[in-house]
């Protein structure tokens, strides 16, 4: 079952943007700069980070997900 964690190997502030990105299967720079975008536009981004910051879990340190395996084989 794929879970929302927060990111250890591409942790920036807090990993959330990292996170999302290995959720999405997508390149975390991407979700930086739609994040960036949150904030420049209104503001919301920023807000959004902090409380995902709050909720979104540390990934355990004996997770077996695939794509952290891989991460960390490289």
């Amino acid at each position: 079952m794929k879970r929302l964690y927060k990111s250890s190997t591409n942790s920036v502030i807090c990993g959330v943007c990292g996170g999302v990105a290995e959720y999405f299967g997508i390149d975390p720079t991407l979700v930086r700069l739609g994040w960036g975008a949150l904030v420049a536009f209104g503001g919301s981004g920023i807000l959004l980070y902090v409380i995902c910051a709050l909720v979104i879990p540390e990934r355990p340190k004996d997770s077996d997900d695939i794509f952290y395996d891989q991460q960390r084989e490289q």
